[in-house]
């Protein structure tokens, strides 16, 4: 069995396809996304299409990133709209081939609001952003776990590494701390999209051009 997290999306379809195509994810492993499939490229629409459809072949968990904050926002908060486009809406909207969020397909409002706030396995926890090192996953602030910057300076309470995204590492490599790791690797701005064996620390790095390069976390530099 595997256990695999992948970084902010951002609407890169061909970088999730190409990603999946190297390590076909199937039945016995579990891939936890680290939220923000929509906004800011192309495909955010192809991209929830894909997780729907993944969902069906492995044991996928979806988290909620600060984007689909937004745009649930923007759904039931109109005074919000015009904000949330700024943040990337506009692109999310042009890959449903609308200016309107009333042109969204209902399967995909009930993937977005299916999303969940973090995901623990035995060693490890999954979040978008960050967590308060003192509390619990419960008590977590939404403000916390889907807005605050990457930051670990100190281990969190329950013992587990971090897994989490949402701060853009624009060299394009994970930042590992130890008992931290963000792998947000700024997929959607010409950069990489990270897949990490959890349980190995190895990762794969597609782009959206579908190159494909494979580095560790104890590695300084990815190898191509």
């Amino acid at each position: 069995m595997r256990l695999f997290a992948i970084g902010d999306i951002h609407g890169c379809a061909d970088a999730l396809r190409r990603l999946d195509q190297e390590l076909v994810f199937g039945a016995a492993d579990t891939v936890v996304t680290l939220g923000d499939y929509v906004d800011r490229g192309p495909d955010s629409r192809l991209v929830i299409d894909y997780l729907l459809e993944l969902r069906t072949r492995c044991r996928l968990i979806t988290l909620r990133g600060n984007h689909e904050v937004m745009m649930l926002r923007s759904r039931d908060d109109h005074s919000f709209f015009r904000n949330w486009l700024t943040y990337g809406g506009e692109e999310a909207l042009v890959s449903y081939g609308t200016t309107t969020l009333d042109d969204i397909p209902a399967a995909h409002w009930d993937f977005i609001e299916s999303t969940v706030s973090y995901h623990e396995e035995e060693h490890e926890f999954f979040v978008h952003a960050n967590v308060l090192p003192d509390l619990p996953l419960a008590e977590q602030p939404e403000k916390t776990l889907f807005w605050a910057h990457f930051s670990a300076s100190q281990p969190h309470v329950s013992g587990r590494r971090m897994i989490c995204g949402h701060s853009a590492q624009k060299e394009g490599r994970p930042l590992d701390c130890g008992h931290a790791v963000c792998i947000d690797t700024f997929a959607y701005g010409g950069g990489w999209l990270t897949c990490l064996d959890v349980g190995t620390n190895a990762y794969w790095q597609a782009s959206q051009h579908g190159d494909l390069r494979l580095g560790t976390l104890t590695e300084s530099h990815p190898s191509s």
